[in-house]
């Protein structure tokens, strides 16, 4: 662009700023009427919206967790499932009412929504030898409730029964379990999910009343999905009006007014109903991640309505203090006030609000670049938002003040004296407030490796939730809810029955079952060797594997033939009989504890079973555990991405290299010491933090551009020198950036309330990042300026300087 263009570009903008106010007062009717028209339409976008109730949402399509999950499935079968805890309370699983309950809520099961499989400890296949032949039949009868030796031969088997004890029997005998495998056909998920959910506890209830002292804990995948959908929906109903509610009283005790707040409220109320419409007009899915999304735009929309509103403020005060020289507290401003008063609010801060909101979207878009498409979604919707809230700010706000009343205070002597109180300290104490700000950074910084990333998936949701209690007791009192698979290639068509297969098999499960985290593992060589026991007259001696190959076929092919309808063994051999599947049940674990697991199995598997030709580990357990990671190298490209471009806005905006580059200290800072901070308190960042960061930076890079756009005209439109610049901002600017600051904080605390742990977590550390970048553009910006924009050979010295300042008059 030559010299002669850019001249003219900058004289087009600084028309648009003087005349911008002017217009959205002469025509503040047709602007209103036209918001409201535009926010119908885009509002309209909500009947769109969908709440997904899969969990698989979390995951890009090319993920190959998910892919290797999805794989398994189409060999084996679903794994979506609910599970029952039966629990009685004299503690025996096999007491005559524990198993009258076990056998009626098994018969039941089979009666919820796309039920495809039922087992539990009542219709366990257990094989016994009657003289040359093998008989299949469930364990528990009815003729057993009443029989109280047949009572004790069924706890005996079921608890020295390795495909029992652990996981539909607790090997204490002090719980029971059914588990019902449920093939979802996917038409439409959310009603489906939700149709098995509300018959499941249905049943729980049932269980309840028809059977005292026996209590119910359900939990399972789908059970997993369908929380997703109900703490979507509660943060929606609950945090949203929470969060406007803190917001009035914030920015009513700080900015001293109703009518300026009820404008304010009502340009972010519109902007957050722009953001969900295009969000629906756009597909995007509303999920728990996402649904944070209007409570985000809240906080990040109300920053611009707040400096243009306490701008205004400012001037009406001084006009006002011009013309009042007796009650300090004149009656409503005239309307000659109030325009001029908007007019100039406007004209200098047109261009750090359009700044602030293109590098709050450019945080929130480089969200993009994350593997879970919730949280692209989420950085979407809140882009969406912040482009509505400056149009809005910029148009209907001024049309709207222009009409509400606003009172100000005539102090002329007194107005903003606790900012020019901290500018004045701020000069004086630069350079020890510079050197002691960087000693606070390093200090802190170096406590960033002490965060590990780590996540616990079913710790998602707090313990108000109730499948997070029924699923912690389930872990503690019966089974492992985290499962690990492993589809185990024997390398040809009906190899499962070699020996030298199953051996490796065998060791493999042994191997296992020895590691601290194991709980349960449910594998094919557990009935083989209990088909060899029978064959051999249930004598205890042969419970091992079969002796010969032909002999495994044989017994596997007579053990189908004897199993009844929808407990085959296809959820564990494939159609080929080319491979198996073994499936691992763990405790509750982190997801570095999950993979490090895996690679131990995977590697002791490569050292020890040259019989297995292929091993494939997956689950939705694998799949949360790799996602925080992949999610944080995604992130850390996209705030990369973000941080060039946020750079390049600045340098052209401010047109000096050496204050735009200097900017992003302030900006940088913050996000470094709240991860810092978060290293001494916590040590872990989940995969919600591992966006913070991408995400902070959008928001903190406001209260820069805000201090230095009023810094950079107290330079060369009133000429002042560095220091006293320093002055002009902080007399101008300062009570804003606490307001907004304030008000972000108020609001991301409120996200902290969350009962999903990925928003609450996100929430807190937000909250604090913000926190601190308010202290570093009053400590840390400040002395960086004065540093780097002095004049050569100028001492500044705060005292004459203060002398010399005077207030610009009001336009």
């Amino acid at each position: 662009m030559s010299r002669s263009t850019r001249k003219h570009f900058m004289l087009a903008v600084r028309g648009l700023e003087s005349r911008l106010g002017g217009w959205a007062i002469e025509l503040r009717w047709p602007i209103i009427g036209a918001a409201l028209v535009l926010v119908a339409i885009a509002a309209s976008g909500t009947a769109f919206l969908e709440f997904s109730a899969d969990d698989r949402i979390y995951f890009s399509r090319d993920n190959p967790q998910l892919l290797a999950s999805e794989a398994m499935e189409n060999t084996y079968g679903e794994t979506s499932n609910v599970f029952f805890a039966i629990v009685p309370e004299d503690r025996d699983a096999t007491s005559s009412l524990a198993l009258e309950a076990a056998l009626w809520l098994t018969e039941q099961s089979w009666r919820i929504p796309y039920a495809t499989r039922v087992d539990s400890l009542t219709n366990y296949q257990h094989t016994t030898a009657e003289e040359d032949d093998i008989l299949v039949r469930d364990l528990v009868e009815n003729t057993a409730l009443n029989d109280g030796d047949e009572r004790t031969r069924i706890r005996a088997i079921a608890l020295a029964e390795p495909r029992l004890a652990g996981r539909l029997i607790a090997r204490d005998g002090g719980a029971s379990g059914v588990n019902v495998t449920v093939s979802l056909p996917g038409a439409d998920q959310l009603r489906e999910v939700s149709r098995v959910t509300e018959f499941s506890y249905g049943l729980a209830d049932q269980v309840r009343e028809r059977f005292p002292g026996i209590d119910v804990r359900v939990t399972g995948l789908v059970i997993f999905n369908q929380t997703f959908m109900e703490v979507s929906l509660r943060d929606l109903q609950i945090l949203v009006p929470a969060s406007f509610a803190a917001m009035i009283v914030m920015l009513v005790l700080l900015t001293g007014g109703l009518g300026g707040t009820l404008a304010i409220m009502l340009v972010v109320a519109l902007a957050v109903m722009t953001s969900v419409g295009l969000g629906g007009w756009a597909g995007l899915p509303m999920t728990a991640s996402s649904a944070v999304a209007p409570v985000v735009v809240l906080t990040v929309a109300i920053a611009s309505c707040v400096h243009i509103f306490s701008s205004l403020v400012h001037h009406m005060r001084n006009a006002a203090a011009d013309r009042n020289t007796g009650d300090p507290r004149p009656p409503l401003a005239d309307s000659g006030i109030r325009r001029n008063a908007i007019v100039e609010a406007m004209r200098v801060n047109l261009q750090p609000v359009f700044l602030a909101c293109l590098t709050t979207a450019f945080g929130f878009l480089s969200m993009n670049f994350s593997e879970s498409p919730p949280l692209r979604h989420l950085g979407t919707f809140v882009a969406f938002g912040v482009g509505a809230a400056f149009v809005f700010s910029v148009t209907l706000l001024p049309a709207l003040l222009s009409l509400v009343p606003i009172r100000v205070r005539a102090t002329r002597d007194r107005r903003d004296a606790a900012m020019a109180a901290l500018g004045e300290f701020v000069i004086r104490r630069r350079r020890a407030l510079g050197w002691g700000f960087c000693a606070i950074v390093v200090a802190l910084v170096v406590s960033i490796p002490r965060n590990e990333l780590n996540d616990v998936f079913l710790h998602y949701f707090d313990e108000s939730v109730e499948f997070r209690r029924d699923a912690d007791f389930t872990v503690e009192n019966l089974t492992g809810l985290y499962t690990m698979e492993y589809a185990l290639a024997a390398g040809e068509s009906g190899g499962i029955t070699g020996l030298a297969y199953l051996s490796d098999l065998a060791a493999f499960a042994e191997w296992y079952r020895k590691q601290p985290e194991t709980i349960h593992v449910n594998v094919i060589t557990d009935t083989f060797r209990q088909l060899n026991m029978s064959m051999h007259g249930d004598d205890p001696a042969e419970y091992r594997l079969p002796a010969s190959e032909e002999l495994a076929a044989q017994l596997l092919l007579l053990y189908e033939l004897s199993l009844p309808f929808g407990l085959d063994l296809n959820n564990q051999i494939d159609v080929d009989r080319s491979a198996t599947r073994m499936t691992v049940a763990t405790q509750t674990l982190s997801s570095n504890e999950v993979i490090a697991l895996d690679r131990r199995a995977l590697r002791w598997l490569a050292d020890n079973a040259p019989n297995i030709a292929r091993a494939q580990s997956a689950g939705g357990t694998l799949m949360f555990a790799y996602f925080g990671q992949r999610n944080i190298v995604a992130m850390l490209l996209g705030t990369t991405i973000a941080l060039v471009g946020i750079s390049f806005v600045l340098i052209i905006a401010l047109r000096s290299l050496r204050i735009g580059l200097s900017s992003l200290v302030p900006n940088l800072v913050p996000g470094a010491l709240g991860f810092g901070i978060w290293g001494w308190a916590v040590g872990e960042v989940g995969v919600s933090l591992s966006m913070v960061t991408a995400m902070t930076l959008g928001i903190v890079v406001d209260d820069t551009v805000h201090f230095l756009s009023k810094y950079r005209r107290a330079r060369h439109e009133l000429g002042h020198a560095s220091p006293d610049a320093v002055r002009v901002a902080f007399r101008t600017v300062g009570r804003a950036l606490v307001t907004t600051s304030l008000v972000l904080v108020a609001g991301f605390v409120v996200v902290s309330f969350s009962s999903f742990e990925l928003n609450a977590s996100m929430g807190r550390l937000t909250a604090l990042v913000i926190a601190l970048a308010l202290m570093a553009d009053f400590f840390l910006l400040p002395p960086l300026l004065m540093k780097i924009d002095a004049e050569p050979g100028a001492s500044a010295p705060a005292r004459t300087r203060r002398r010399t300042w005077r207030r610009p008059p009001a336009r």
